[in-house]
């Protein structure tokens, strides 16, 4: 990758899209120098999809077949990729947990955004966890993915104060509009680094 050339990104999604949507807007705007060359769901109904394709980018759906090993539907998913030689491969709500084999394949190559202050509440339900606990903050983080879920290198967070009346439901709204905010902002940060 030459100093100013953008940084070719595959991004892989389950639903809605609007983590890909804020990069993609990112990206229109000018705010940041990369370029998404490829939108792989594993959902044919994703809606993300539709929001890809009216952004002309090429999308394809990689389903799961039944009884697939993970290794197998990941070597799809590699397969599918390989011809898009991205340098970053960017989960934006994508709901399978990668295989080693995916992970050391494209090692270092992979980021995922994650609903809580990592290395707090790794896994599922992040909201309510944080709620029953009593915790005063939550947040959204970005990271490397590693073999261990959600345990990557941090790259960003960013830190809002619970309210006395935050649900899990208006927590997951708020913490959504922190994330499509902080994603961009980190593969810009990737694409700093990579040019220092």
């Amino acid at each position: 990758m030459s100093n100013d050339a953008p940084l070719n990104l595959v991004v892989l999604i389950s639903g809605e899209g609007s983590n890909f949507q804020a990069i993609q807007d990112a990206i229109d705007a000018s705010k940041l120098n990369a370029h998404i060359s490829l939108l792989i769901s594993n959902r044919a109904d994703a809606n993300g999809l539709n929001r890809a394709r009216r952004a002309g980018i090429d999308c394809t759906v990689v389903k799961p077949l039944k009884g697939q090993p993970r290794s197998e539907y990941d070597q799809r998913l590699i397969e599918a990729i390989e011809p898009h030689a991205p340098d970053l491969i960017v989960l934006a709500g994508f709901m399978r947990i990668l295989s080693p084999l995916f992970i050391q394949h494209f090692s270092g190559k992979v980021i995922n955004i994650h609903p809580s202050l990592l290395p707090a509440y790794k896994g599922l339900d992040t909201h309510q966890r944080v709620l029953d606990a009593g915790e005063k903050h939550h947040g959204a983080s970005v990271h490397y993915v590693t073999e261990e879920l959600d345990a990557g290198e941090r790259i960003i967070q960013s830190r809002i104060t619970i309210d006395t009346n935050d649900t899990a439901s208006t927590l997951q709204q708020r913490i959504h509009q922190e994330e499509h905010v902080i994603y961009p902002r980190a593969i810009q940060l990737i694409i700093d680094q990579k040019r220092a």
